[in-house]
């Protein structure tokens, strides 16, 4: 049992992104080191993600590690088998973490397949008795590490869902990340973490760290979080951030649960002037019950002029926050209770102005598929929509 304290008070603001004391304390007081030399590329929905990481895994040479939360059933799941199957009967070192939870849809088969060609196969926190805060623990963590040399992390699942272009409702709208650098050595520690924890087993050497010179003038950091290290760590990383914006804050959440304090700092930052923004899905998401349970929560924020907007076309996955045109922090991280207090996650901060810039433009691309929700339409809600909302928001601290 935990007993840390939570954060419960506003965060004083003492400096902006753009101040090297900002970068002090995301590098020193919160997480690793903020390192230069790192180059990232964006890659927008299943049709440019799942290619780039197949083309990454076919071929590596020496070592492939691979964590992932959602694994399902589905013709993609079936194509990264064989090609993690191939790459570990070619005698490269692969080792697959799969949530336990979040892998329950998969097809039993495709493990033993992995597992007959020597691929280490893996599920975290897998039951042992009637453990209930061992199976609300999951890894969130959306990892993929090849000769220790490139990475990707973002927010897309092994599932037919994120295939395509987010062209209908069946497809969903999500962004993934290639690495490269020495950015890669601290993504390749973070999947070691989580590995070591539900093996026991420390990988290293050259197969796993090698040298890494710079790829490009990116500087980055690999933050991560976990109940059982430092659970307030990146529900911190984001306040803290938010608390540091002079004029922006642009904010994707798949999943958008914010508690008093996130609100709360928000707030405060549109009483600074900073413009915020902000895409969920709308009608089209995979949980309706956190969707219910946020709309709650936004009256002030709309008081406060926060721009909310719902995404229209399909489910939106995109999990990512650009904050004055700068920093630009991506992962698996959902701005919620559970990303901030339950799970195991992993974002990949980048300060950046050309990615940013980049981002930025994704993010505007995305507004234009989503409806603007406006005080007067919010308070217009149906009564019985209202009731619904009011019993889904006493799950929130499990959303």
């Amino acid at each position: 049992m935990h007993d840390d304290r939570r954060i419960e008070h506003r965060i004083e603001r003492l400096y902006g992104v753009r101040d090297p004391d900002f970068c002090r304390s995301m590098g020193v007081m919160l997480g690793p080191a903020i390192v230069d030399g790192n180059r990232v590329a964006e890659l927008h929905n299943g049709d440019e993600i799942f290619p780039a990481m197949l083309a990454a895994i076919r071929e590596a040479q020496r070592s492939i590690n691979f964590e992932t939360f959602i694994y399902w059933s589905g013709e993609i799941s079936h194509v990264f088998a064989e090609a993690l199957s191939e790459r570990s009967r070619a005698g490269v070192r692969v080792h697959v973490l799969l949530d336990w939870f979040g892998s329950l849809p998969m097809d039993e088969s495709l493990v033993e397949r992995m597992k007959s060609a020597g691929v280490e196969v893996k599920r975290f926190h897998e039951p042992r008795g009637w453990n209930l805060s061992r199976i609300n623990n999951r890894t969130h963590r959306k990892v993929l590490v090849v000769d220790g040399r490139v990475g990707f992390t973002g927010g897309v699942g092994i599932a037919d869902e994120w295939q395509g272009r987010a062209q209908d409702p069946g497809h969903w709208r999500d962004t993934h990340y290639r690495v490269e650098g020495p950015v890669v050595a601290q993504m390749q520690a973070v999947f070691l973490d989580n590995w070591l924890k539900a093996t026991g087993v420390v990988l290293h050497g050259p197969d796993y760290f090698p040298q890494l010179r710079a790829q490009g003038d990116m500087p980055a950091q690999m933050f991560s979080s976990s109940p059982s290290g430092g659970s307030e760590s990146m529900h911190l990383m984001y306040l803290l951030s938010i608390t540091a914006a002079s004029r922006s804050i642009d904010l994707a959440a798949a999943y958008f649960v914010p508690d008093a304090l996130a609100r709360r700092t928000l707030i405060e930052a549109r009483k600074r002037g900073v413009r915020v923004r902000i895409i969920v899905p709308g009608r089209h998401i995979d949980m309706k019950v956190v969707r219910r349970a946020s709309r709650t929560l936004w009256r002030e924020l709309l008081e406060a002029e926060v721009e909310i907007h719902e995404f229209q076309p399909t489910m939106y996955h995109v999990k990512a926050m650009i904050v004055d045109g700068l920093l630009v922090s991506v992962g698996s991280t959902n701005f919620d209770n559970r990303s901030f207090r339950l799970n195991d996650e992993a974002n990949l901060n980048v300060y950046d102005e050309a990615l940013a810039a980049r981002m930025t433009a994704m993010f505007e691309a995305d507004l234009k598929r989503s409806r603007r929700i406006t005080l007067s339409q919010w308070q217009r809600r149906p009564w019985s929509k209202k009731l619904v909302e009011r019993l889904a928001s006493l799950l929130r601290p499990q959303l």
